[in-house]
């Protein structure tokens, strides 16, 4: 029989074990939450300070600002913390906690995201039709979907990694709690673990993302077919481009971090790949989607000039 062990803690590995390294990706991922908390935080502000920016797509928007800034806070701090201290160690509540959350928020972005492009397909190939069809209180009830269904899958993860015995290293090798390194250390049989992670997370992400292309693709279709106005169509282009470009890099990690089988050589890939959706997408997010957006620009001149003027 297997020597199964009581957990009360489990200790992260980070993603160095390189000593020297450690105060360099401290310093980086100190400024990459810093410019997340801060670009998220201030569109936030200024779709809720700004009548005008009340509409369907600054709604999810800022909904989206609210998830990357909770989503980076899950996992940042406590990596900024294991990159100080020399005792890298999480609860075993702490680190369920965490995986719950980091599934229940990423969810959401996957499923946010699409909603997002659909949002977008009904305002360009069906304008007339645009503010029936995405009124308040159908932009409401996406948002509760979204939210309430990654909540729901979520809890499952949750649930049945925490009902796991473990009886290997208590050593996990990434920065963060996640199932696929914790399945790592279980014992017994992980086999509906595996299989929920690859078919569930793997076809909402999938699923998502697909839902997503589709829609982009159809707008740029229709672009392309019904618009005559060369300036309309490269700036509408442009624009596709860069959101597809979040995309990207937000579902392709997911995609290659859940659906593939687990194994050691793929912890480290994991954990590399990882920092992509956790870190790096939430930073870009506010760049991509507002940066080119002068409705954005307008908005945040407009409450400066009533702040200090």
């Amino acid at each position: 029989m297997e020597n199964v062990t009581t957990v009360s803690e489990f200790l992260l590995l980070g993603l160095t074990s390189v000593q020297d390294l450690q105060p360099f990706f401290f310093v980086l991922f100190l400024i990459i939450y810093l410019i997340s908390l801060v670009g998220n935080g201030a569109i936030l502000v200024i779709i809720i300070l700004e009548p005008k920016l009340h509409s369907p797509m600054y709604f999810f928007l800022g909904n989206l600002s609210c998830l990357d800034i909770c989503y980076s806070s899950v996992t940042l701090p406590k990596l900024l913390l294991t990159l100080l201290s020399t005792r890298r160690v999480i609860s075993f509540l702490g680190c369920i906690t965490q995986l719950h959350f980091f599934h229940f928020l990423g969810c959401s972005e996957a499923i946010l995201l699409a909603i997002m492009g659909f949002d977008r397909f009904v305002a360009i190939c069906y304008p007339l039709h645009y503010a029936m069809l995405m009124n308040h209180q159908v932009c409401v009830l996406l948002a509760a979907v979204a939210w309430l269904t990654s909540f729901l899958y979520a809890l499952m993860h949750s649930v049945l990694t925490a009902r796991l015995n473990f009886c290997h290293s208590l050593k996990l090798h990434h920065f963060f709690c996640d199932v696929k390194p914790l399945l790592e250390l279980a014992c017994g049989d992980t086999q509906v673990n595996q299989w929920l992670i690859s078919i569930i997370t793997g076809g909402i992400s999938m699923g998502a993302f697909f839902l997503t292309l589709l829609s982009y693709l159809y707008v740029v279709g229709f672009l392309l077919f019904e618009h005559q106005s060369c300036s309309t169509l490269h700036k509408a282009l442009s624009t596709c481009a860069s959101h597809l470009m979040v995309l990207c890099l937000f579902y392709g990690p997911v995609g290659f971090t859940y659906i593939r089988p687990a194994s050691a050589t793929s912890m480290v890939q994991d954990r590399l790949v990882a920092v992509i959706y956790s870190a790096v997408t939430p930073v870009l997010n506010p760049l991509i989607y507002t940066l080119r957006n002068k409705e954005v620009w307008l908005a945040l001149k407009k409450i400066f000039r009533r702040k200090f003027y």
